[in-house]
């Protein structure tokens, strides 16, 4: 068995982890950090202290009504992709550990789109600036 790393629980929400394939289990927000425990597997899991978050993404749609995934990106092992069923509510209790300003919405389709023209429209005016 795993032992958890927080003392005190705030919030466990049914969540899925999209590490490789889908896993489905728990997330568990605590007073040490973040949490996903696998329902098949014990011996799968993430543990996130609170030091260790670098920032939490959000994929907002509709205007925030909803929120389909997000991502924790830590400061050495990169980012974790989850979705969970009360996606607000998980938000919310993370928003309480970690700094506001570390919690941004991720791009939209719309932004990537423009963002890659935008590069590839300066990239076409570099060169032709440089003949």
């Amino acid at each position: 068995m795993v032992q958890s790393i927080n003392t005190k629980v705030d919030l466990v929400v049914e969540a899925t982890s999209f590490m490789g394939t889908a896993r489905y289990g728990k997330i568990m927000i605590g007073d040490k950090g973040f949490e996903f425990f696998n329902s098949r597997n014990v011996r799968d899991f993430i543990q996130v202290p609170w030091p260790e978050v670098d920032y939490v993404l959000a994929s907002v749609m509709f205007k925030g009504k909803w929120i389909p995934r997000f991502a924790v990106r830590t400061k050495h092992n990169g980012t974790y992709s989850f979705s969970a069923k009360n996606t607000k509510q998980l938000l919310r209790g993370i928003r309480e550990h970690v700094d506001p300003s570390h919690m941004v919405r991720s791009l939209s389709f719309f932004d990537v789109i423009k963002r890659s023209l935008v590069r590839l429209f300066n990239r076409i005016t570099r060169r032709g600036s440089k003949s």
